[in-house]
């Protein structure tokens, strides 16, 4: 059985106003993840709180790396923890 987990990234670099949040949900709902993306004060980070099987959640934190064309990551960190089962999709916050 695949192991369950969450993984908790903010990004940061050029991803406000780039379509990056789109980007994530689009990649996490192919992975079939939970969670949800949204923007941080500051006009220059994004957090992405996502729950799923531990391969998925791996192949999307590669992918936060990239970033649509548009953006420009600098810096990523990543927080690792229990699966929580509190989300029933993934979603962009407002």
């Amino acid at each position: 059985m695949a192991e369950l987990a969450q993984v908790r990234a903010i990004i940061q670099g050029r991803v406000q106003g780039v379509f990056y949040r789109y980007f994530v949900q689009d990649i996490a709902n192919n992975l079939a993840l939970k969670g949800y993306v949204c923007n941080l004060p500051g006009g220059n980070a994004v957090e992405v709180i996502a729950e799923g099987n531990q391969e998925q959640l791996e192949q999307l934190v590669k992918q936060l790396e990239i970033g649509p064309p548009s953006a420009k990551v600098k810096k990523i960190q990543t927080e690792w923890s229990g699966y929580s089962g509190q989300f029933n999709r993934f979603s962009i916050k407002y």
